[in-house]
């Protein structure tokens, strides 16, 4: 059964850094593409970034510069380094995981871990 677990999750000010950790559970680790998406209050849940089985990384516009994907193959971890982070990346994040690297096919989620960004 697929199963992933956030961890990391916090508050910091405006410039700080964080490391958001996703356990996974079940097959989908080796087989799919995983990502991370998040969602601020009244707004929809966007992607953020995304690694395909070969290590190629997606990232959204947005965080592209300041936070890097990354993935332990041997602890079935999926990592977000978030340096210099913004008030505007306050939002619930979510580990997901695709059988392909695209937005839309995610479909398996994590439960979110809370970042919050004061200025």
């Amino acid at each position: 059964q697929v199963h992933l677990v956030e961890s990391g999750g916090g508050s910091v000010q405006a410039g700080g850094s964080l490391r958001l950790s996703c356990l996974a559970f079940g097959p989908i680790y080796s087989n799919y593409c995983m990502g991370w998406f998040r969602q601020a209050p009244g707004t929809r849940r966007v992607g953020v970034a995304s690694i395909a089985l070969n290590g190629s990384t997606t990232y959204a516009d947005s965080v592209k510069g300041r936070f890097t994907i990354s993935k332990d193959n041997a602890k079935a971890t999926l990592y977000l380094q978030m340096n210099s982070l913004k008030p505007e990346d306050t939002a619930m994040y979510y580990c997901a995981a695709a059988s392909w690297c695209g937005w839309e096919a995610f479909e398996y989620w994590g439960q979110g871990a809370q970042v919050t960004v004061s200025p």
